[in-house]
């Protein structure tokens, strides 16, 4: 006998039910709905943001069939890659001569006959702004052609048509608050351009240039610096030519082989999307690459697999809440013959019908929101779409997805429907069932081994048993979730009367609590796991990072030497433009002899001044030199730490020269130097200094409270001032200086090793000049104070120049940790919320006996809210001490891996931190629960629905 009839009736039962609970049905319909939605969108900007090979070559080569190029190697025989990017001289073939080197290539003539070139060069510039002057790239290129179409699209105003006219970047734009009509010049030849429009690079929104007709820019900036030897010449690119080939041609590989005759590299599009086998291809042994497709589809299926976990642990109790409520009707069919594989097929098929229902809206909806946020996608990844790119394979495998989700909901609930005797189902009886006492059991030895798989893993360095025993863990969790629930109703004998009622009914109903609290759990764990890699990530490369700079501050400088005449107006200039608070701290530069910045053409022309650094203990850094590797080998990851960060193993490894110091890093300077950028507020320091005591950053270079100073008085014949004041041979001194020692914590301070007063300087016969000021910014500079800051330095002679700390920002990892909070929070409050409503529609006889006995209206609306803070605050505690498993191992698997390169190199740091990322955890943990609970009060009526008793 065909069970298709018997099948074809339970998809009709299941349809008709469905209608009849809209409420249900819809929450149901939801919760498949949107992994599937939230996956189809996924796709559909992957797919689309990911361009095609087709859409590479377009924004580089816009329309174009081709690009040629020269190299540096003149007119020679090479061969390359179908790609046009990797080239090489054949085989064997002699190194070409210097004289061949110096020939000019003849690129045109090696086009196809009958094709069409455009010309391209670029070079940085200085340019004139609204707010005074930003450096930029400006390129000669002609892009009001044609050919150009794809790469760069004009966005409002006209192309560049006439020599004294250019466009530039929206972006620039933007920056520079120009308008069209405005005029930008090119500082030093002064060439002066009306702005006629802006452009966007479809590949990249967040280009800086500026575009000129060719032979506008570089030839008048040549002949101006012809003219006018002050006028630095351009440094223009090498010339690029972008080919249109004779119609219907394009540029084969067969005029590749032979512009390579030539010299010439050539880019094709035709060669690259059709590559010639590699039997025609001169270089394809040399050729070699891998793939990570295997890598891709593990993370995709483990991806998928959780999807349908975390559907089935929130539409499950749907189900088993549908199946309870028409119990009746399920009665019903076993009384009329129905077998228990009937029953079960009524309820599977109200799976597979809601589960249809959800996966086609999941994909509707997912195709209408990727179209509506498209602009905002393409604006955050800074690049257009090519076009809105479908794979219908993919697209029907997740609407299959949601369909076999939608199954595997309903096949619990239709397991215990089945289950249930016929006299059961037409009572209304639930009966009772205790709890499983195995399970817990086998959750807790899961939970213990997942937990030691994980930590071996990480140790051992395998990221497959960091995945395994993180998996494991979380199940054995989910195991252990019946019982914590159980032990939530124990809590609550204390607690007023809507909250014990609450957790007493979370406890009484575990089959509809638990997988609620589950669904919470696992997408908390899955946010706060990568959320504490991604905090400790960027805790480590904050701490492997080297600022030029202290933090907060920014210092004027002089350009050159000579220059400290100029330094008042250059002050003058930054203060009243650059956002600075308090007084400047000026410091200058010392050195011994004639000044090697100047006289530094010849072999020993000037003096030298060196900071001597004693040996032995507290002085040599242990981990350089002799037996650091042994060393190396017997110290843990915070020993090393602690041993690196030492003042004697301070410079080792870098150390950073600014401000006219020399690799002695001493500046002289006083107590506003210590206070604004050393940021050492100490008054014995400041005391120090105004008695002619230098202060020390690194105690390493001090013996009993004193300095070694070696200087060589050298002077070149050239600095024939200083010479005739210094006849005779050179002369060596080495000075002990007492000095104040600074804690060891500002031994790291960027660019300073000691603070020495000037009258100390003179005193020991060296030489000191003003190089400049230190300030402290009140808050970043914006693109306008920059430029305005930049034009004022110009005006005040360009003999100075700012420099600002190069400090990490992580605006992307605070960016990711807060769509990993929402996404959480989203799925927290949709699994409270549905628990809730659920509780209500199986709990309403509950709440129709406490109106009967007198509660008040307002317990619906405060019992609602505590059910769904308990099953969110339950969930989202449980889900971070499982999230941290993962985050924990796969930093221990870095940690591995950072010993293995200190242990090679005992200057490399092995700091592996694990940082806990509090602000999304305290958003998750209070913010969310409180704000579920808050929502369903408020959704909740407080009225009681009328209600006619049965019989």
């Amino acid at each position: 006998m065909s069970p298709l009839p018997g099948w074809r009736a339970a998809f009709r039962i299941a349809r008709r039910d469905a209608v009849r609970a809209k409420g249900r049905s819809a929450l149901v319909v939801a919760m498949i709905a949107l992994p599937v939605l939230g996956v189809t969108a996924a796709d559909l900007t992957y797919r689309s943001a990911l361009p095609t090979k087709a859409e590479e070559l377009t924004a580089e080569l816009g329309s174009a069939d081709a690009r040629f190029m020269s190299t540096s190697i003149g007119p020679v025989k090479l061969q390359q890659m179908p790609d046009g990017i990797n080239w090489s001289t054949p085989e064997g073939a002699p190194d070409p001569t210097p004289e061949e080197q110096a020939k000019p290539v003849d690129v045109p003539a090696a086009f196809p006959e009958g094709s069409r070139y455009l010309t391209e060069r670029s070079l940085p510039a200085s340019v004139t702004t609204r707010h005074g002057i930003a450096d930029t790239e400006v390129s000669e290129l002609r892009i009001s052609d044609a050919m150009l179409r794809g790469r760069i699209e004009l966005t409002d105003g006209a192309y560049p048509r006439k020599p004294d006219e250019i466009a530039a970047t929206s972006d620039f734009v933007k920056a520079a608050g120009l308008s069209i009509g405005d005029s930008v010049t090119v500082r030093g030849p002064e060439l002066t351009y009306t702005l006629t429009g802006t452009v966007e690079l479809p590949a990249d929104l967040r280009a800086d240039a500026l575009y000129a007709l060719p032979g506008s820019v570089i030839a008048p900036w040549q002949k101006s610096a012809d003219r006018d030897k002050t006028i630095l010449p351009p440094q223009p690119s090498d010339p690029q030519w972008l080919v249109k080939g004779p119609a219907g041609a394009g540029v084969t590989w067969q005029d590749i082989l032979a512009a390579n005759e030539r010299g010439v590299v050539v880019k094709s599009r035709q060669v690259a999307l059709n590559p010639p086998p590699d039997s025609e291809v001169p270089m394809s042994s040399m050729s070699s690459g891998y793939s990570t497709e295997a890598e891709t589809t593990a993370a995709v299926l483990t991806v998928a697999a959780m999807a349908i976990l975390e559907i089935v642990l929130l539409a499950g109790p749907a189900f088993a809440v549908g199946a309870r409520r028409s119990r009746r009707q399920l009665g019903l069919v076993g009384s009329c013959g129905g077998s228990r594989g009937q029953v079960r097929a009524v309820v599977l098929a109200g799976g597979a019908v809601l589960g249809a229902v959800g996966a086609v809206a999941g994909v509707g909806a997912g195709f209408g929101l990727t179209a509506l946020f498209r602009p905002m996608i393409e604006d955050y990844t800074g690049n257009r779409f090519g076009e809105l790119t479908v794979r219908p394979w993919e697209i029907l495998g997740i609407a299959a997805l949601g369909l076999v989700t939608g199954v595997l909901a309903a096949l619990a609930p239709a397991i215990v429907a089945g289950r249930q005797s016929v006299l059961e189902s037409l009572t209304g009886r639930r009966g009772t069932r205790r709890s499983s006492r195995v399970l817990p059991v086998i959750g807790v030895i899961a939970l213990t081994a997942g937990v030691g798989i994980a930590v071996w893993g990480g140790v051992a360095g395998d990221t497959a048993f960091v995945a395994g025993g993180s998996v494991l863990a979380e199940l054995g969790v989910l195991c252990c979730i019946p019982v914590i629930v159980g032990f939530l109703g124990r809590l609550g004998r204390r607690l007023p009367l809507t909250p014990r009622i609450a957790l007493r009914d979370a406890a009484r109903n575990r089959g509809r609590t638990a997988p609620a609290v589950a669904a919470v759990m696992a997408a908390v764990a899955g946010s706060v796991a990568i959320a504490t890699y991604t905090s400790s990530s960027a805790a480590q490369q904050e701490y492997d990072h080297v600022p030029n700079m202290t933090p907060g501050t920014v210092a004027l400088a002089a350009s050159d030497t000579g220059a400290d005449a100029e330094l008042p107006r250059s002050r003058a200039a930054v203060e009243q433009n650059y956002p600075v608070s308090g007084k400047p701290a000026d410091f200058g530069r010392v050195w011994a002899g004639s000044d090697c910045s100047v006289y530094y053409e010849e072999e020993n022309g000037c003096g030298t001044l060196e900071l001597v650094k004693p040996t032995g203990k507290g002085h040599s850094c242990p981990l350089k030199g002799k037996g650091a590797k042994e060393l190396a080998l017997r110290l843990s990851a915070d020993e090393h730490k602690r041993m690196m960060n030492s003042p004697a193993c301070m410079d080792e490894n870098y150390t950073m020269v600014a401000f006219g110091t020399g690799d002695h890093k001493i500046i002289v300077g006083g107590a506003d130097v210590l206070d604004t950028y050393v940021k050492l507020d100490d008054p014995a320091a400041a005391k120090a200094l105004a008695d002619g005591t230098p202060v020390l950053l690194n105690s390493a270079y001090a013996k009993n409270g004193e300095v070694t100073l070696k200087a060589t008085h050298l002077y070149n014949d050239r600095d024939r001032k200083n010479r005739a004041q210094h006849p005779g041979k050179a002369r060596t001194t080495t000075d002990r200086l007492k000095v104040y020692v600074a804690p060891d914590r500002f031994a790291a301070t960027p660019g300073i090793r000691m603070v020495m007063p000037e009258k100390t300087a003179e005193r020991l016969g060296l030489h000191v000049e003003d190089y400049g000021s230190f300030y402290a910014l009140g808050r970043d500079a914006t693109d306008a104070e920059s430029q305005a800051a930049y034009a004022a330095l110009d005006q005040a002679g360009n003999r100075a120049y700012l420099m600002s700390s190069n400090e990490r920002f992580r605006t992307q990892d605070d960016t990711i940790l807060l769509i990993l909070a929402l996404f959480a929070g989203v799925v927290t409050l949709g699994a409270a919320a549905i628990t809730t409503g659920l509780s209500k529609a199986d709990a309403e006889a509950d709440l129709t006996t406490l109106s009967a006995v007198g509660a008040p209206p307002g317990v619906r609306r405060s019992l609602s809210g505590f059910q769904c803070l308990v099953v969110a605050l339950t969930g989202v505690l449980l889900g971070t001490a499982a999230g941290l498993v993962p985050a924990i191992a796969l930093r221990l698997t870095d940690l591995r891996a950072a010993l293995e390169r200190m242990r090679e190199d005992p200057m490399q740091s092995a700091y592996t931190p694990i940082v806990m990322p509090w602000e999304t955890v305290g958003l998750l943990a209070l913010v969310v629960p409180v704000l579920a609970g808050l929502l369903a009060a408020a959704l909740t009526s407080s009225r009681l629905p009328l209600a006619r008793r049965a019989g």
